[in-house]
């Protein structure tokens, strides 16, 4: 695995492959990298001929200074991670390489940033956006992969994507789980034995509105799943919220299809997002 620390290096590395007819496919992240993340790098590697992974931790996109402090960085285990699981280079900047001090960014996002995470998060979605262009003008990607947990992360990115007319293909993949079904994230491993049990309420409540749909209003799996929250210990909910998962935007009743269902707590001191597909048409 080639490793390269400067946009210039890295760029002029990856243009010679794409004059070569290389397809590049790339994954950006934050790193402390788990079974999520690689199943984003395999994916890349059965799409494209070049897999690009980049490790960045992104002061723009933190609302907290300590979260900032705090986010971890284990960059020895995650190179290994990335060479075991085929990445073929992996970018990891300083934050003096990507940013200089007359830098400004702000763009419009159709409201997007202004729901849900953007309202808990006020400004995190103009440092993705911002980091996410500089990242694509960098690597030059065909591809580009993420998560399906950060979903309202994907939406705002391939909003960007349109709205710019960067020529690159976002491709959405699955949310990878622990057997007992709590969503891989990175901060996991500052979860207590305690809240890690409490943290897989998120979980049930959104196993709950997908059995539930169908069957009751939209209005009343919400209040089920918020009524449920409450009662556990330990959790202290910001939202449950069920969207059109094209538009999103707050389903209507009785919408029946393309519905998406995402919650949001704080579990001890770690936040936690989730969400689940509840109709797939």
């Amino acid at each position: 695995m080639e490793i390269f620390k400067t946009r210039a290096e890295v760029h002029t590395y990856l243009e010679q492959l794409k004059l070569r007819g290389k397809t590049i496919g790339f994954v950006p992240t934050m790193g402390a990298l788990h079974q999520g993340h690689l199943s984003l790098v395999k994916a890349a590697g059965e799409k494209a001929n070049v897999v690009v992974c980049s490790i960045f931790v992104n002061p723009t996109q933190f609302n907290d200074k300590n979260d900032l402090e705090n986010y971890p960085r284990p960059i020895e285990d995650d190179i290994k991670k990335l060479e075991e699981a085929d990445c073929d280079v992996l970018f990891r900047p300083e934050v003096e390489e990507m940013y200089s001090s007359n830098d400004k960014w702000h763009m419009e996002l159709n409201n997007l940033d202004n729901v849900l995470e953007g309202e808990v998060r006020p400004g995190h979605y103009q440092g993705v956006t911002q980091i996410v262009k500089k990242l694509f003008d960098i690597v030059r990607p065909d591809f580009a992969f993420f998560g399906q947990k950060d979903f309202q992360q994907f939406v705002v990115i391939s909003y960007m994507v349109n709205k710019l007319g960067v020529d690159v293909q976002l491709i959405m993949c699955p949310i990878i789980r622990e057997k007992d079904g709590l969503a891989m994230s990175s901060r996991n491993v500052y979860l207590s034995n305690q809240d890690r049990q409490n943290a897989l309420s998120l979980f049930m409540s959104l196993t709950k509105a997908k059995a539930d749909f169908g069957e009751l209003s939209i209005p009343q799996i919400k209040k089920n799943a918020i009524k449920y929250l409450s009662k556990v210990a330990g959790i202290e909910m910001e939202y449950f919220e069920l969207y059109n998962k094209n538009t999103f935007e707050p389903a209507s009743f009785p919408q029946t299809e393309n519905i998406i269902a995402l919650v949001a707590a704080r579990v001890g001191n770690i936040r936690i997002i989730d969400n689940m597909l509840l109709s797939n048409k």
